[in-house]
């Protein structure tokens, strides 16, 4: 499990990194603070980071037998227990998840439901 949240941390660094280069364009010159400052302050349950605004994405979501599912790349992918998070409120008001591909699997490291408290 460890090795695994270094995996997602790794990925989620490298992908920052270009993220700076590649997706900040000044398209979120518009994001309030206070959501700009919720995405980057978001961890997971274990305690491993979200990463940042380039890397949530907002999404639909829908729940079976208990458990969310979301649609990524056109697919829709159960989310990992270990990757809800309840507890960091939702200021946005959509789900948001964070997820990066990572040796040809998509590993989602973060949700937050569009109701979270």
């Amino acid at each position: 499990m460890r090795r695994l949240a270094q995996s997602v941390l790794l990925a989620c660094l490298s992908l920052l990194a270009s993220a700076a280069i590649a997706f900040d364009n000044g398209q979120y010159d518009d994001v309030a603070p206070d959501i700009r400052a919720w995405f980057k302050s978001v961890t997971a349950p274990n305690g491993v980071p979200c990463c940042d605004i380039s890397d949530g994405h907002r999404t639909t979501y829908d729940v079976r037998k208990g458990a969310y599912w979301v649609p990524i790349d056109g697919e829709w992918m159960a989310v990992p227990e270990r990757a809800v998070i309840r507890d960091r409120g939702n200021p946005v008001g959509e789900a948001v998840v964070w997820y990066v591909h990572h040796r040809g699997n998509i590993i989602i490291s973060c949700f937050v439901p569009a109701d979270a408290m």
